[in-house]
């Protein structure tokens, strides 16, 4: 895609790997949602101009059968416990990406330490993982946006949402210079300055999938 005339080769890759590239200058900008892992990925010197770009949120998704019977409740960290305490089936993405991250914040709200055959580590990426807990209808995390954009393809529906643990926000950040000094770190900033303009942030704003806004713009929240 292009900003300003500057073409954006795009690498999709979890946040964990991202950073991880960025860590070794072999990339000039990220744009990733991890806040902890880029708080300490610019507080390390790796990083520069970290800027708020767009959030969206989380939703745990399972079969209609609702085996942990978790439908409608209200605090996720809840229906961890009540998933793990029935030993129902639940996928991870076990891959140190943004929604692994995630993931494992909220078993820690919940106070347990996931573990035993019911608990699936998949080590891929969101599609394979939402695939995969489709196939033995079980239980997973995933970012709305990925849902919507997947769900014809599976028959898991929204069990839990709309719980302030559940939010998922975006920020784009610059490779350092002075650590890399070969990054593009000029284009970099002309695609930060982009992507959080006024221009930018009205097209996220308007993108939509099956009638939803997928993301809200926060560059200026």
């Amino acid at each position: 895609m292009g900003a300003g005339g500057i073409r954006v080769d795009v690498i999709a890759v979890g946040t964990g790997k991202a950073l991880k590239l960025a860590e070794n200058g072999d990339v000039d900008a990220v744009l990733v949602h991890a806040p902890k892992l880029e708080e300490a990925f610019v507080a390390a010197g790796f990083g520069v101009d970290r800027r708020d770009v767009m959030y969206n949120d989380f939703v745990v998704v399972g079969p209609s059968a609702d085996r942990a019977q978790i439908a409608g409740t209200k605090r996720v960290a809840d229906a961890f416990a009540t998933i793990a305490r029935r030993e129902a089936l639940f996928f991870s993405r076990g891959d140190l990406s943004g929604t692994h991250l995630k993931e494992r914040a909220i078993w820690d709200l919940s106070g347990i330490e996931p573990s035993g055959d019911w608990y699936v580590e998949v080590g891929q990426g969101m599609a394979a993982t939402l695939r995969m807990a489709d196939e033995k209808r079980g239980y997973v995390l995933i970012d709305r946006g990925t849902y919507l954009a997947l769900r014809e393809t599976v028959n898991l529906r929204v069990l839990v949402e709309y719980d302030p643990p559940l939010h998922n926000p975006y920020s784009i950040i610059a490779v350092n210079p002075e650590r890399w000094p070969h990054v593009k770190y000029g284009r970099a900033r002309a695609l930060i300055d982009y992507v959080t303009s006024p221009e930018a942030q009205a097209i996220i704003g308007g993108y939509r999938k099956y009638g939803q806004q997928l993301f809200t713009p926060s560059a200026t929240d």
